[in-house]
């Protein structure tokens, strides 16, 4: 089946509003007319995606599913159309994609200054997959955390990024100025495997609400940094290697030099 983009960004709309009659006011269209969309594009997929109550919707776990791929779906469309674009007004542009908590505007600027003609933007790269605007074209380079699947990639190592046990300000360990990994036994860890989180913001929530404590990369913590949430490095913890990606058969000369300016700036930063 053919997926509608239409549909697709109708139930997106839905998903951030939590509700029919606010999305459907952003999307200039009857909440009637949204509603039918919606049981169209669950019809098409033959799966339930959104539980609906009098007050909000929610989610099934295939709709948590859709959410997550509908978001690279759409953000891959536009980045095609404005390639589109961009050929037809011979605007030369870099795409640089960076994790969360790691900051390439350093690279960035000296790279400007050597290619004042080059238009260069940024994509987030979402953390549980961060290689996936490499590979469908949203971005030309990474500069991203491990792991990741770097098969069909070329690499460069730029550095390690320390990882810290992030908790509620007022937990007993925020006490001390370090941990080891023997210190976190018997706490209760917000791990991948045991709940994913759609955003590092829902998991920041979730460790201020007192749910659990997690490991996070040190740059991820200060990114985030808030006064109910407490960061400690853990000393015996495996540090986590940031490098710059790119795809193997990538041969454009602005790519081959942005990294060379990247590797650069970013090591020495």
């Amino acid at each position: 089946m053919d997926l509608d983009l239409r549909k697709l960004r109708y139930f997106v709309a839905v998903v951030e509003h939590r509700h029919f009659g606010r999305a459907a006011e952003q999307l200039y269209i009857t909440q009637p007319v949204l509603s039918r969309q919606i049981r169209a594009i669950e019809q098409e997929l033959d799966c339930t995606l959104l539980e609906r109550t009098t007050r909000r919707v929610e989610l099934t776990p295939a709709g948590k599913q859709l959410y997550q791929e509908a978001q690279g779906i759409l953000a891959a469309v536009a980045a095609a159309v404005q390639r589109v674009h961009d050929a037809d007004r011979g605007t030369r542009r870099l795409v640089v994609a960076f994790s969360p908590g790691l900051h390439v505007a350093d690279a960035i600027r000296e790279f400007a200054l050597r290619h004042p003609d080059v238009e260069t933007d940024v994509v987030p790269a979402r953390w549980w997959e961060p290689d996936a605007s490499l590979r469908d074209g949203r971005s030309h380079v990474g500069y991203l955390r491990r792991p990741f699947d770097d098969s069909g990639l070329h690499t460069v190592p730029i550095g390690q990024d320390p990882r810290v046990a992030c908790m509620p300000a007022a937990h007993p360990l925020a006490r001390r100025d370090e941990l080891t990994s023997a210190d976190l036994d018997g706490e209760r860890m917000l791990d991948v495997p045991r709940r994913r989180t759609s955003s590092l913001e829902e998991k920041f929530e979730l460790i201020a609400s007192g749910q659990g404590i997690a490991l996070v990369p040190r740059s991820v913590a200060r990114s985030y940094s808030r006064p109910d949430l407490a960061h400690r490095p853990v000393t015996d913890a495996p540090a986590i290697e940031t490098c710059l990606a790119v795809l193997a058969d990538r041969r454009e000369k602005l790519v081959r030099d942005f990294l060379e300016v990247a590797t650069a700036t970013l090591r020495r930063t």
